[in-house]
């Protein structure tokens, strides 16, 4: 099955697509193969087995425009202003909601680096998906800094998803996975992290280009998830 599952990675197929996997990629039993092969198939010695090897700067691609460049692409103001982004503004430092710096960054960057992603992108996705909240717990039950459902969070080895150390990496990993998916196009892999990449691939969506020009077609939640981090990332670039 594993076999399987690279060759269709490796093929441009989605191994997981139509296997019940829930907005945050979780299984809806909560305990499907998919989920266990998950972890698999993410870790880094795995991809770098099949040619994709972590570390080659997922935001440099010629694909992905930078993040000011996509905020302009998907019609997002230049302030800001979002609620709930609690930016103490360019080279202030990156705080959390309730004005305090962040006291993760030593795990968001060892993260970072280990799957290849910006640290400001995972920090950026912390901010909006949990505030820095290592407690939080959403209602339809994802868990933690980086928001994991329990399927997802058991496929990549999570024990305790409110452990901020286990969090962080299980979320960037599978972000860095979504990165990989979407061949670096930022957007994409965020609407992905969201929605759901079982409600990316079916609207056809593989580029931030398509992302904008179809904007409309996507969730509200997630047209505004994507500019929220867009705009965190924008800020944060600079402080890290």
């Amino acid at each position: 099955m594993k076999e399987l599952l690279m060759s269709q990675f490796l093929s441009g197929i989605d191994p997981f697509a139509g296997t019940g996997l829930s907005a945050d990629g979780t299984d809806s039993d909560g305990s499907g193969l998919f989920s266990q092969l998950l972890g698999q198939l993410t870790g880094a010695d795995a991809l770098t087995d099949i040619g994709l090897g972590f570390g080659s700067g997922l935001d440099s691609g010629a694909n992905s425009p930078d993040s000011l460049s996509m905020l302009q692409l998907l019609g997002a103001g230049s302030g800001l202003t979002g609620a709930g982004l609690g930016l103490s503004g360019l080279g202030g430092g990156l705080s959390a909601d309730d004005g305090f710096t962040s006291s993760f960054d030593g795990l968001i960057t060892a993260a970072a680096s280990r799957y290849g992603v910006d640290p400001a992108l995972v920090k950026s996705v912390i901010q909006t998906e949990s505030s820095f909240r290592p407690d939080a717990v959403s209602s339809a039950g994802a868990k933690g800094l980086m928001q994991l459902m329990d399927g997802t969070a058991r496929g990549l080895g999570v024990t305790d998803s409110f452990d901020p150390a286990q969090n962080i990496d299980a979320g960037t990993r599978y972000l860095s996975y979504l990165l990989r998916k979407y061949d670096g196009n930022a957007a994409t892999a965020l609407a992905a992290y969201n929605a759901g990449p079982g409600a990316i691939d079916r609207l056809g969506l593989k580029t931030n280009e398509d992302v904008a020009a179809r904007l409309a077609e996507l969730p509200g939640e997630t047209q505004s998830y994507i500019r929220k981090v867009l705009q965190a990332k924008d800020s944060w670039s600079a402080s890290l």
